[in-house]
């Protein structure tokens, strides 16, 4: 990056900007500005553009290092995914972006006051672009993708007397906290139009939202949100553990309707942890992710999997048959004290940690248990044949990719 000029210049006289009609030039490019006083040293200013604008004045440089080693740009690698999703939502009729691009100027613009708060900025359009974008960038892409649509964004600006100074406000533009993503979940419910990413994160928050307070709810009260801090079961961890169920479990068949997902969702969670509780009340009751593993992110999602094969191997849907079918797992488990015996070795207790390889094994623990239980009383071979295995039924696409997926090292 080796700015042509350090310095602010005019590039045509006030007259000529005046009388530019449509505020085109032949090499230059002209908008009225909001120009509030914040800083005499670092212009700031912001005008509405359009996409195919901005590219004739604004330009995007990856970091890199030449040969040398010496450092270049400051903007990461694009991510296709982001920049899709943004064009697809752009593309719907009710599309807006508030969000501005932000673009930084070492030179190439001319920036007048007219009146108080108002200004007139010229712009250079010369074979190279005379400003960085400096937030915004996948925004931009994603834009400059759209096809046949006039879409105008807003551009916030501002003119730095040294590249040292450009980067500087690079940094701290993109150095600001954003949301948190607990926060983000739990405001998804109202929105719609989601992208497909987004939407089954949407239906997750939405039955989280219902369990965590709904009268009936085994759960209310329980699940910690931005809005509920002293809860003990995180939301993100039971989020997945629906998800799972929505994209591949019991939950699949209602996905495409979010009433019935609500109705049928909520109940069929609320019944299974309700059992849950009554069977584990000692390693429940009182306890936080630090001292019971039952309440852990490890444990709820793990357990997600128990409910699924209770569900789609026994049929159940109550606290009455989910508590039958989880109560070869007492005695089984070490949800506070003790040993975990997995066929490969022994974990202490705390031992498990919220990562795939301890989640799957966990998950697959408790399964097995279930499976080897119900083989027992119902007197089903276990010769490893497919038609002895319940993890290989067609109507238990979650457990068949669980058992599918390979083991990880920690």
């Amino acid at each position: 990056m080796s700015p042509s000029n350090s310095k602010v210049v005019a590039l045509v006289r006030n007259e000529d900007v005046e009388k530019s009609s449509p505020r085109r030039q032949a090499d230059a490019l002209v908008y009225d500005v909001i120009l509030p006083r914040q800083n005499d040293a670092c212009a700031v200013f912001t005008f509405a553009a359009r996409a195919s604008d901005i590219a004739r004045f604004a330009r995007i440089e990856r970091a890199g290092r030449n040969e040398e080693g010496a450092l270049s740009g400051f903007q990461r690698p694009q991510i296709a995914g982001h920049i899709n999703e943004i064009r697809d939502y752009l593309e719907k009729p009710e599309a807006i972006l508030p969000n501005a691009i932000i673009v930084g100027f070492l030179g190439g613009v001319a920036l007048e006051r007219t009146a108080s708060g108002r200004g007139r900025i010229t712009i250079a359009t010369g074979a190279e672009p005379v400003g960085w974008i400096v937030d915004g960038q996948q925004r931009f892409t994603a834009l400059s993708k759209l096809a046949d649509r006039d879409f105008e964004v807003f551009v916030s600006g501002f003119v730095c007397s040294s590249l040292e100074e450009l980067h500087r406000q690079f940094i701290l533009i993109n150095s600001t906290r954003p949301l948190p993503k607990a926060l983000v979940y739990e405001l998804l419910p109202r929105l719609g139009h989601l992208p497909a990413r987004m939407s089954s994160r949407s239906q997750a928050a939405l039955l989280t939202e219902a369990l965590n307070y709904r009268p009936d709810s085994s759960l209310r009260g329980m699940i910690r949100q931005q809005t509920n801090p002293r809860g003990i079961v995180r939301d993100t961890v039971l989020q997945k553990l629906i998800m799972n169920s929505i994209s591949d479990g019991a939950l699949r068949l209602y996905a495409g309707d979010d009433a019935l997902l609500l109705e049928r969702g909520t109940r069929l969670i609320s019944e299974f942890f309700h059992a849950v509780r009554h069977l584990f009340a000692a390693d429940w009751d009182g306890h936080t992710p630090k001292s019971s593993r039952l309440v852990h992110g490890t444990g709820i999602v793990a357990l997600g999997y128990a409910m699924e094969f209770l569900h789609g191997v026994n049929g159940a849907e109550d606290r009455t048959e989910f508590a039958a079918g989880l109560r070869p797992l007492v005695g089984r488990t070490a949800w506070t004290s003790g040993t975990w015996r997995f066929d490969d070795e022994i974990r202490t207790w705390n031992g498990l940690q919220n990562v795939p390889a301890d989640l799957r094994k966990l998950s697959l623990h408790l399964v097995d248990v279930l499976r080897r239980a119900r083989e027992k009383e119902s007197g089903a071979r276990d010769d490893g044949r497919p038609g002895a295995d319940p993890l290989l039924d067609d109507t238990l696409p979650l457990l068949r990719t669980l058992a599918a997926t390979p083991v990880r090292e920690r």
